[in-house]
């Protein structure tokens, strides 16, 4: 699938959830927090796609997104990338 098709994806999921997303730019990774009360995502938009899209897939993958319709592409997409982070979190990988 097309990063930039599945960055949407992905977005669209995290707003369903209730989450407002803020790319902004600075000296930061990204994450989620919960903000007055208000969940919301920081994506930092100088970072690469793929660091984008791997910030949406960590808060989607402490959801319960079971009851979720996900397109079985992006759900493809997102069980190869949740895959990868337990991968790099056992290795204690450090996110630069």
């Amino acid at each position: 699938m097309n990063k930039d098709k599945l960055i949407l994806e992905l977005e669209a999921l995290c707003e369903q959830a209730g989450y407002r997303i803020r790319k902004e730019r600075g000296v930061f990774r990204g994450d989620s927090c919960v903000m007055e009360g208000d969940k919301l995502i920081v994506v930092n938009k100088n970072r690469p796609v793929d660091s984008q899209i791997g910030i949406l897939a960590r808060v989607l993958k402490n959801l319960d997104t079971e009851q979720t319709y996900i397109k079985p592409a992006v759900r493809r997409e997102l069980i190869e990338i949740w895959d990868r982070l337990e991968l790099t979190t056992d290795n204690n990988f450090k996110d630069s």
